[in-house]
C-alpha cells in the first residue's frame, strides 16, 4: 500500500501531539517509545523513521510547548491593555489544573526539563525571557513580571499536588488575590 505523500508528516503531528498530552499527564521519561507509539496505533518501530531517539521527541515536544505558551501569554501590540490579568486569570484556573495534558508545560515537566540537555533548558530560557519581556513591559516593573511567573507556574504546581477540590480552588483564587493585590489589579481579586 502507498501513502500519501503528507503521510510522513501527518504521522509525525499525530505521535507530538499524542506525546504532548501522555508527557504532560504522566511524565516523559516515564513513558516508553511503545507506548508513545501505540497512542496512534503504531509500533515501537516505526518511531525511529520519526525521530532519531527519544531524546529528539523530548526537544522537539519541549520547543513547541514552550513557543506556543511564550505566544500566547506575551500576546502582540494589538493585545488589550488588561491581558496580563487575563493571562493571569486563565492560568491560574481550576480548568488548567484539571487539565495538565492541554495546558502549560512547565508545571508539568519541570523538573524533567531542570534534567535535560543545555539546548533545551537554553529553549526554556529563551520562551520566558518572552514572557518576562512582554509582562515586563505591560506591568513596569521587570522583577514582578519574573516572580508572576514563579508564581503561575508554583500555584499551578500546588493545586495539582492536592487531593482535595476545596484546598486546589484555596491555592489558585489566593494566588489571584495575591498577584491582583499586588499589581493592583483590580480584575484578579
Amino acid at each position: 500500500m502507498r501513502y500519501s505523500t503528507t503521510h510522513k508528516q501527518e504521522t509525525r503531528e499525530k505521535l507530538m501531539s499524542s506525546s504532548r498530552a501522555i508527557a504532560k499527564q504522566g511524565g516523559f521519561e516515564s513513558t516508553g517509545v511503545d507506548a508513545l507509539m501505540a497512542s496512534i496505533g503504531l509500533t515501537g518501530g516505526a518511531f525511529y523513521s520519526h525521530f532519531p531517539s527519544k531524546q529528539a521527541l523530548f526537544e522537539a515536544l519541549i520547543e513547541e510547548e514552550v513557543d506556543n505558551s511564550a505566544k500566547m501569554l506575551a500576546g502582540n501590540e494589538d493585545s488589550s491593555s488588561d491581558h496580563v490579568a487575563k493571562c493571569l486569570r486563565s492560568y491560574l484556573s481550576t480548568s488548567h489544573a484539571l487539565h495538565p495534558e492541554v495546558g502549560c508545560v512547565l508545571p508539568t515537566l519541570g523538573a524533567e526539563i531542570a534534567r535535560a540537555t543545555p539546548q533545551v533548558r537554553e529553549t526554556v530560557e529563551q520562551a520566558l525571557k518572552v514572557t518576562q519581556k512582554s509582562w515586563s513591559q505591560r506591568t513596569g516593573d521587570s522583577d514582578a513580571a519574573w516572580a508572576l511567573i514563579a508564581q503561575c507556574v508554583g500555584a499551578l504546581v500546588l493545586a495539582r499536588a492536592v487531593e482535595s477540590e476545596r484546598t486546589r480552588k484555596e491555592i489558585l483564587a489566593a494566588s489571584r488575590r495575591f498577584l491582583g493585590k499586588t499589581l493592583a489589579m483590580d480584575s484578579l481579586k
